[in-house]
């Protein structure tokens, strides 16, 4: 990983509240244009540009990417009745943005000019921009930013209504470009205002007119506020995105030297063999590979060697997601920890990595791979007294043993020796073999594991897996089906086994108990089903914190926890991009990238004159 950078402190401006201001009580309250909990920003000062932009880069030009799956819908916020497009929620804005060189969360003003809130966060005020419009040219205003967090609650996602309910108790429009948010009384303050300015705003009107609801399937889309809107579509085929010429922000600090792509494009195939045969024949233009197969051995065809494709290895700093082998804590067979820990053993990544993915990765140890907030060692320090305040729904392993990190492997597929240790463990959790081989409980009950998977690459990952379950006596089967039911039996947690897992932050507070918490059992962002008394407390903790040091020590806790509760089977790990692009896309160059984002959509362009020459010769289609 990456140093953190440094930053620069500044402390938003204390300012008393005249009369007037929009319904607010006369009390001491903070104005500012950014807001973080940790009272640091380094866009705090006024600025021209991003760091990490070429302010000067030209507007023009075409991207096509490939994916895989299909759509029925343009409508990004009823993930529960149909599958919307890729990037179709990239037409909203939300009130506040963010960066991509920030470790440290801070929300800057977008379609506000500026926030002000009391010291007890009780409630925050945001002053519009008088200048935003929708894509049909409208004026947006305070009234869309109410009627789209009503709607949201009306009909959005049930699990997204009920944790911002819990969170925001109403939202009003003051004047024509002021609204407030006021808080739930009796909630822990951290993250509301963060959870306020992440608040998306869609058009009023459009709605009313039409009758359209955000728990539909449908392809009518609202205007949105934002660089880009819909340009064409042929479900389940492509989608396309134009440039809106018009756009209200381009001139915005935040925006210049972004949003360069005149249109965006997007295909869909039928698997990764089609994608990347489309990229290969210049149907695609860039590629974000993921598998090390393709990327060690399959970049050979004639557009490479002609000089029209350009190979990229970038880095990349963002905190990598706590993917592996996950188990499904709903099913009773994997109550058991030490079930868990066997079927563990068996997933060889050593073997894997070097045999089957060129070495090319690393396996992850932690849910949160960062310094400072993976567990190390024995626990000490805040992280210990975090860990004493639960102590009695914790075992005594915690305190004395190192934290957990994943077995080591030999260079066979089949590593005997962890195989031992895996009867030993299914041993104690009450099953030995049968006269098969077998290995059944106390009541002749066979363990069988279904690992379920819709892409292909992972064939040859997953296979060696399930060969050495099998070995074990484990009645382990390999189900591939195709990416509509993969979803369908994913969001109904329909699985023993998958590989998923969780996305963690820098900093945890809001989100932590949505992924984590025991009320979230049966949220599609807890995937295992992960439910720990010790982990709920600390949720709860996490949201009342003052400083960052706080914070990460609560998460060192959880995340000692966690892996000591082994409901994920690490796997690799990368700390790289690898892009595959033909040679018309241009970025600010390596070391300019930010350490969160790849931004090939954001703030890469195209050179036109490359563009054309690759046109002239032939290499896109």
């Amino acid at each position: 990983m990456t140093a953190r950078p440094l930053f620069l402190k500044f402390l938003p401006v204390l300012a008393v509240l005249a009369m007037g201001s929009g319904g607010a009580s006369a009390e001491e309250t903070i104005t500012s244009s950014w807001y973080s909990e940790w009272n640091e920003a380094k866009y705090a000062e006024p600025f021209d540009h991003l760091d990490y932009v070429n302010p000067d880069a030209p507007k023009g030009g075409k991207i096509s990417i490939g994916t895989v799956g299909t759509f029925d819908s343009m409508n990004p916020f009823s993930t529960l009745s149909g599958t919307p497009a890729a990037l179709s929620s990239s037409m909203y804005e939300r009130l506040m943005t963010s960066t991509a060189d920030e470790y440290k969360a801070v929300s800057y003003c977008l379609l506000c000019t500026t926030l002000e809130y009391p010291e007890s966060k009780d409630w925050v005020i945001f002053h519009l921009r008088d200048d935003v419009t929708f894509s049909d040219g409208t004026p947006m205003t305070a009234e869309d930013v109410v009627y789209t967090h009503n709607k949201m609650i009306a009909e959005a996602t049930p699990s997204w209504r009920a944790g911002v309910s819990a969170m925001i108790e109403k939202v009003e429009a003051l004047d024509e470009h002021t609204v407030k948010f006021t808080f739930q009384p009796d909630i822990p303050r951290n993250g509301l205002i963060d959870q306020a300015g992440a608040s998306i705003v869609m058009k009023k009107a459009w709605f009313e007119e039409t009758g359209a609801r955000l728990d539909e399937r449908r392809y009518e889309t609202s205007p949105g506020t934002g660089a880009y809107m819909l340009a064409g579509y042929d479900p389940g085929q492509w989608v396309e995105y134009k440039r809106n010429p018009d756009y209200w922000g381009n001139d915005h600090p935040f925006n210049k030297g972004r949003n360069n792509l005149d249109t965006i494009r997007v295909v869909y195939f039928g698997d990764t063999i089609a994608a990347f045969e489309a990229f290969k024949a210049g149907d695609i233009t860039f590629r974000q590979e993921s598998s090390s197969l393709q990327w060690a051995t399959g970049y050979d065809f004639p557009a490479l060697d002609k000089g029209w494709v350009k190979k990229e290895t970038l880095h990349n700093g963002a905190m990598p997601p706590s993917y592996g082998l996950l188990f499904n804590l709903r099913r009773e067979k994997f109550q058991d920890r030490n079930v868990r820990l066997a079927l563990g053993l068996m997933y060889n990544f050593t073997w894997t990595n070097e045999t089957l993915q060129y070495g090319l990765f690393t396996q992850r140890t932690s849910m949160w791979q960062a310094p400072g907030l993976m567990a190390e060692g024995l626990p000490e320090g805040d992280e210990l007294k975090v860990l004493e305040g639960v102590r009695d729904d914790l075992p005594e392993a915690i305190f004395t043993e190192e934290a957990f990190v994943p077995h080591t492997s030999g260079e066979r597929s089949l590593d005997r020796k962890n195989m031992r240790k895996a009867i030993t463990l299914l041993a104690e959790a009450g099953y030995t073999p049968g006269s098969d081989g077998k290995m059944r409980n106390a009541e002749g009950k066979v363990l069988s594991v279904e690992f379920l998977e819709s892409n292909p690459s992972f064939d040859r990952i997953i296979k060696p897996y399930i060969e050495n379950l099998n070995a074990l006596g484990v009645d382990a089967t390999y189900n591939r089906i195709d990416p509509n039911q993969f979803q369908a039996r994913s969001q109904s947690f329909d699985y023993d086994m998958v590989y998923d897992g969780y996305v963690n932050g820098f900093e945890e507070g809001s989100s932590f108990l949505q992924k984590y918490g025991c009320e979230s059992v049966d949220d599609v962002f807890n995937p295992a089903g992960y439910c720990n008394p010790a982990i709920e407390t600390i949720g709860n903790e996490l949201m009342k914190v003052k400083t960052y040091d706080e914070m990460s020590a609560m998460v060192r806790a959880a995340d000692r926890i966690m892996r000591y509760d082994y409901f994920i089977v690490p796997a690799h790990m990368n700390d790289s991009y690898w892009v595959a692009y033909y040679d018309m896309y241009e970025h600010p160059g390596e070391d300019k990238m930010p350490p969160l984002a790849l931004g090939y959509l954001d703030f890469w362009w195209v050179d036109a004159d490359k563009e054309a020459a690759l046109r002239s010769a032939g290499a896109l289609k």
